[in-house]
């Protein structure tokens, strides 16, 4: 956004510290429910080879504007504290064996949430010669946020369904 006079440019209806939006309305038997993780989970992000937009994204998610930490979501940096794991990006030949393994070592119940186009079928790097395919055909996952990247608030929505707040 550009102006020539600064009035143009001050917002004054800034996102930071609103309520949080209503939870979403659809009914309960249309998606999966996580009632072992009721309340809070604890968040791993995991790159497998992406272009870093859903980087962006996910780093909005839980900063101050999105703020998912309110829903009870909360990053660590070890799969081994993890709930669940967002994993971006296609899968690498390099990164194939780290998925595998990051899965493993984290702790069941586990959700894995694949977050953007090139995680859930394989986006723009599909045909790639470094591609080892997209999430879904290396490891299990419970959840998928499409979109090249996807909007946060999907993220937050998809994190919500697992705390169910």
């Amino acid at each position: 956004m550009s102006s020539s006079r600064l009035a143009k440019l001050i917002w004054r209806t800034g996102r930071v510290a609103q309520p949080a939006p209503e939870a979403p309305t659809e009914p309960a038997d249309t998606f999966r429910t996580y009632p072992e993780l009721a309340g809070s989970a604890q968040v791993r992000h995991v790159d497998c080879g992406s272009c870093n937009g859903c980087e962006v994204e996910v780093g909005a998610v839980f900063g101050p504007v999105y703020d998912a930490e309110r829903y009870g979501t909360r990053l660590v940096a070890s799969p081994r504290h993890a709930d669940v794991l967002l994993v971006t990006g296609v899968v690498t030949h390099n990164m194939r064996e780290p998925l595998r393994r990051t899965v493993d070592a984290t702790p069941r119940p586990r959700v894995v949430v694949a977050v953007g186009d090139c995680a859930v079928d394989g986006g723009l790097f599909r045909d790639g010669y470094g591609v080892a395919g997209f999430v879904e055909e290396v490891v299990g996952v419970d959840l998928t946020v499409p979109g090249c990247p996807p909007e946060p608030e999907a993220i937050v929505a998809a994190l919500r369904r697992v705390t169910g707040r």
